[in-house]
Order: C-alpha cells, then sequence, then structure tokens
C-alpha cells in the first residue's frame, strides 16, 4: 500500500493536439543517452517535434502559419 508520493504512479495526461504532461520531478533519457532533469511540479513533453527546446513543449504546436500562393 502508498505511504508517500513517491509510491503513487506518475500521472500523465495526453492533450490532444498538444503535449504529454508528466507530473514532476522527472528525468527524461533521451536517445543519445543524455538525462535531462526536470524539477518543476509538472513537465510537457513535445509530441509534435516542433519545440526549439524539444524533448520540452514551448506549445509551438499553437502556431499554424498560411502558406502563399505566388500568383
Amino acid at each position: 500500500m502508498p505511504t508517500g508520493p513517491a509510491d503513487r504512479p506518475r500521472r500523465m495526461r495526453l492533450v490532444t493536439g498538444g503535449p504529454l504532461l508528466v507530473e514532476g520531478p522527472v528525468e527524461l533519457e533521451l536517445p543519445d543517452g543524455e538525462v535531462l532533469h526536470c524539477s518543476r511540479f509538472q513537465v510537457a513533453v513535445c509530441l509534435c517535434r516542433r519545440s526549439k527546446s524539444y524533448p520540452l513543449c514551448d506549445t509551438s504546436h499553437r502556431r499554424r502559419t498560411k502558406s502563399t500562393q505566388d500568383g
């Protein structure tokens, strides 16, 4: 039976069209083996890969660009 915060499961929430929100603090292991330490109470992990601070979300998924056609 859980006795404290470390014993309970981490809550993660998928945001439609947005990031994966993870209760912090967390450590993210990147494909190259580097470990990113995040001490925030909630961490937004980028799923769209548009973030300039990938793997952390910078809300780039919200930006839309209109395409222009030369006529």
